[in-house]
């Protein structure tokens, strides 16, 4: 139980640094969608540059993060797994970045925004930061120092925000009521507004990167060659894997605007709509998120230990649980949550749900993924996330022109189940866990079938404030049975044990 209890610890400051800071980073969200200066099209725009930065950004990283977790372990000299990871990560981000500026035009097309290279430009010093932030931040996940993690992490995301405001909000007012102002040197009016936004997230990694500054550098510059290999033949599937991953998750941004048929102008527009209604299922994502943060290392280090199937099956219980609680507390409760975006942004509504199902496959396949990860067998991950890339890329080639949007969202549901299925059942043969899936299942199908009724009842209520109520009983329970079905687990709990009798 201890076990369970420190993941609980870590995962909570992870979570809460992950939520404060995606949270204060949504606030952008209604900033930009309801601001005059940005339109449809240009957060379409923005959309595109955000969905191919993670992309490139796991060609810079290289799958050495997860190497660093899997080798800190296992070496006894861990100041050469310390120094070999910083170097290579420095000089490949070096390399990386001098390639990335000499073709430039690549990422613009990648983009369709060949008409804005200074978007491209930004782009790349945002990447090659991003990449240098890698290993510190994992130095500090395996050090176990979540709340300097927090700090920086929280702190860097105020920056953000504070310069996006002050560059889209400050300086065009200021310069409004006196042109000829100093801030004339560093905003120009004519710029495309994104451009700005781009400009803060620059800011914001420059800060960080000072933060993590004693981090960055080895200790001693000892570079062990046959260490590296060895971290490489590791981490090589991660990056495919990686690649695959961001396809899936990223990608369609980009499709829409390969595939839509019509002007760019519409495609940036239908980009920004879907863009937007995406944003609304990032609870489930916040809590992925901070999961796989305090899971990594904790995972590793489990593998260790006696027994470690029964403490990840039981991590996949409570997980599943909460996944399943929150995808209710969100899709019915759309009506409030649709307005954290603009009110031009909620034709696309209807893909929320989707997409909110279509997370919670995607925490299950990174939970599930424990089985490849400590057994060494990464090339699994790697080749269950090329066919999710498959199904992701066929099904929007074929449906997106006829489609839009609409067909990025179940593609996006498809591809998620899919590896989710593929993950479990090969994984079961190769290293098995004892997952309660049956009852796992039962509890998704539940929740899934709540919102269905839901949606039928509220469509003969024209009434808001019913409509919540009527989500507050159903989440209540669906609550209720869950702890009559799982009281002696959460019994153990030691916080939600004492409520439980």
């Amino acid at each position: 139980m201890s076990s369970i209890k420190k993941l609980a610890g870590q995962t909570l400051w992870y979570g809460l640094s992950t939520i404060a800071s995606r949270f204060i980073n949504l606030l952008l969200t209604p900033y930009l969608t309801y601001n005059a200066l940005v339109s449809t099209a240009d957060y379409g725009k923005m959309g595109a540059v955000y969905a191919a930065i993670p992309i490139v950004n796991v060609i810079f990283t290289y799958g050495m993060e997860t190497a660093y977790f899997r080798f800190i372990h296992r070496k006894d000299n861990r100041d050469d797994v310390n120094a070999t990871t910083a170097i290579s990560l420095i000089i490949s981000t070096l390399l990386f970045s001098v390639i990335l500026w000499l073709n430039q035009q690549w990422l613009a097309k990648m983009t369709s925004l060949e008409e804005l290279p200074l978007l491209i430009q930004l782009s790349i010093i945002i990447i090659a930061l991003d990449a240098l932030t890698t290993i510190p931040f994992a130095k500090l996940r395996n050090e176990g120092r979540p709340k300097q993690f927090a700090f920086i992490k929280v702190s860097s995301i105020v920056v953000n925000v504070a310069a996006t405001v002050f560059f889209l909000s400050y300086c065009p007012a200021r310069i409004k009521e006196n042109p000829n102002t100093w801030l004339i040197l560093i905003y120009k009016p004519d710029v495309n507004p994104i451009t700005y936004v781009l400009l803060g997230n620059v800011i914001q990694n420059i800060y960080t990167l000072l933060l993590l500054s004693k981090k960055l550098f080895p200790a001693k510059w000892k570079f062990d060659i046959a260490l590296w290999k060895e971290m490489m033949v590791y981490a090589l599937p991660i990056l495919v894997a990686g690649l695959g991953g961001m396809i899936n998750e990223t990608f369609d941004r980009l499709m829409l605007g390969w595939w839509l048929p019509g002007s760019a102008q519409n495609a940036d527009e239908q980009r920004g709509i879907y863009n937007a209604c995406y944003k609304l299922s990032i609870l489930i994502t916040l809590f992925i998120q901070a999961f796989r943060m305090g899971a990594e290392p904790f995972f590793f280090k489990q593998a260790e230990g006696d027994n470690p199937q029964r403490t990840y099956a039981r991590v996949m219980k409570f997980f599943v649980i909460t996944l399943a609680v929150m995808f209710l507390v969100v899709s019915l409760y759309i009506p409030l949550w649709k307005y954290i975006i603009g009110e031009k942004y909620w034709v696309g509504l209807p893909i929320v749900p989707i997409l909110l199902l279509a997370n919670v496959c995607l925490g299950i396949y990174i939970n599930l993924g424990v089985w490849y990860k400590v057994s060494g067998y990464t090339m699994a991950g790697a080749w269950i996330t090329l066919i999710g890339a498959a199904i992701t890329i066929t099904i929007n080639w074929l449906f997106i022109p006829r489609f839009g949007y609409m067909a990025c969202a179940w593609a996006t549901l498809t591809c998620y189940a899919s590896m989710m299925v593929i993950s479990f059942t090969w994984g079961q043969k190769k290293y098995y866990i004892p997952y309660a899936w049956k009852k796992l299942l039962a509890y998704i199908v539940i929740a899934i079938l709540i919102f269905c009724i839901h949606q039928v009842v509220t469509s003969f209520i024209d009434n808001t404030i019913a409509g919540f109520v009527i989500a507050a009983l159903f989440i209540l329970a669906f609550l209720y049975l869950l702890v009559r079905v799982e009281r002696k687990e959460f019994q153990r709990l030691p916080v939600i044990g004492r409520f439980i009798h």
